[in-house]
């Protein structure tokens, strides 16, 4: 089963807009209502047995169970006698919604998030519409939508064929409303068999990309070229009275640069995840958890580049061409020569170039990590029993940079130290 995901831009009439505006107005207060009830239960279930909070006592019977997404989709259906706005709303919406909460009250435990924050009307962005029902939905750049009939849209690109249509997504940016479209299409499609030319990608401040081929570009610095009017823009927010016109409209002035920031680096990430495909059959990148990155000195810098985003769009780009796409370690891939496999030492940050006083290799300091990364992205795939088209890489005769590999020791993990291994030739 493929299911892709196509964005375009909504054109709604005055009218349309009204109903987008109640139905996430609607969804914001059922998010909050929800979010409400299962805070107040956990919160009675906190204090002592014998004791009562000083600050606040929340009255919640004993034997009351804990909200649950079936158990507040109930009361929903129950609320609406008492409340007619819920009914204006279409009913799958606001259990989507509702199915939101449940899932972020399981992504704290599964993966560590953040607890739910109540929503204010610039948080409230989306809505889902899962079932569409039966019929005709497209009709050249027409959408047929629940409660909000034919919406036109700028069709930018065709939907393919055999593809089907089965929810939409309706957002609400700076810039306007958008319409993500989730087609899907019943083939099995087989990941990318690596064989080719390999490439090797080595991702930094200095240079954004730098790969094993020699080629170095630039990292453009989106966020630093408009900084200075959004600087000016923030500075004369402060003095705007909260919940005023002006204050609102000099807020949407400020999240339309952002938007525009964000839409270019994203561009950008696109087309050049498609130039490094060309003439590649794989790709080896090193597996960084760049959020760590984001809280070091550097991480204003970290969060403008987007090295987290391009990595995903890479991997993207990569499966839609049929390149193949793996991820290597990153121990010392500044440390070793990709020719000889010797330990240089490490380098200072203002040191860009890469000397081996062993073979004499002298390159580019990021092309001499990419070249390191090609090759344990190499050797990785002939320990699994790959087949490769190419094992002779242009630096060398073998597989060099792979054979002597710096490790940590594991009886002086907590000190780093560090333990050469040595080849079995």
């Amino acid at each position: 089963m493929l299911n892709l995901t196509y964005e375009y831009k909504a054109i709604p009439t005055p009218e349309q807009i009204q109903l987008i505006e109640q139905t996430l107005t609607v969804c914001r207060k059922v998010w909050n209502f929800a979010l409400r009830e299962r805070k107040d239960w956990y919160a009675s279930r906190k204090c002592a047995i014998d004791a009562c909070s000083i600050s606040i006592e929340y009255i919640t019977p004993i034997d009351a169970p804990r909200p649950t997404y079936a158990q507040q989709c109930t009361e929903l259906t129950i609320a609406k006698v008492n409340f007619p706005d819920l009914k204006t709303v279409h009913s799958q919406v606001l259990q989507q919604v509702l199915k939101r909460l449940e899932a972020a009250f399981v992504d704290m435990g599964r993966k560590g998030m953040g607890y739910p924050r109540f929503k204010n009307r610039y948080r409230m962005r989306s809505f889902v519409y899962p079932q569409l029902g039966r019929g005709e939905l497209l009709r050249g750049n027409q959408i047929k939508l629940p409660q909000l009939g034919w919406m036109e849209y700028v069709k930018s690109r065709e939907i393919p064929d055999g593809f089907v249509l089965k929810q939409v997504r309706v957002v609400r940016k700076a810039s306007g409303y958008f319409l993500m479209l989730s087609l899907e299409c019943n083939v099995n499609v087989p990941s990318p068999v690596p064989s080719g030319h390999p490439r090797g990608i080595d991702l930094g401040l200095d240079k954004f990309v730098a790969t094993s081929d020699g080629e170095v570009i630039d990292r453009p610095r989106f966020l630093s070229s408009l900084h200075r009017q959004l600087k000016l823009l923030q500075r004369r927010l402060k003095h705007k009275k909260k919940g005023s016109s002006n204050r609102h409209k000099l807020n949407r002035k400020i999240a339309r640069l952002h938007q525009r920031i964000s839409d270019t680096r994203k561009d950008w990430h696109f087309k050049l995840a498609h130039k490094l495909c060309d003439d590649a059959g794989m790709i080896f990148v090193e597996n960084i958890d760049f959020r760590v990155w984001a809280k070091g000195l550097f991480g204003k810098h970290t969060l403008d580049a987007g090295f987290g985003q391009f990595i995903e769009i890479l991997r993207w780009v990569c499966w839609k061409r049929g390149v193949y796409f793996d991820k290597v370690n990153k121990d010392y891939t500044s440390q070793v020569c990709p020719q000889c496999d010797t330990h240089t030492g490490n380098k200072d940050l203002k040191n860009r170039l890469h000397l081996c006083h062993e073979c004499g290799y002298i390159t580019h300091r990021d092309v001499a990590a990419a070249q390191v990364v090609r090759n344990r992205g190499i050797v990785q795939l002939s320990e699994v029993g790959r087949i490769l088209d190419r094992k002779e890489i242009a630096c060398g005769d073998g597989l060099a940079g792979t054979g002597n590999l710096l490790v940590k020791n594991p009886r002086n993990r907590k000190k780093g130290g560090e333990a050469r291994l040595k080849s079995a030739s």
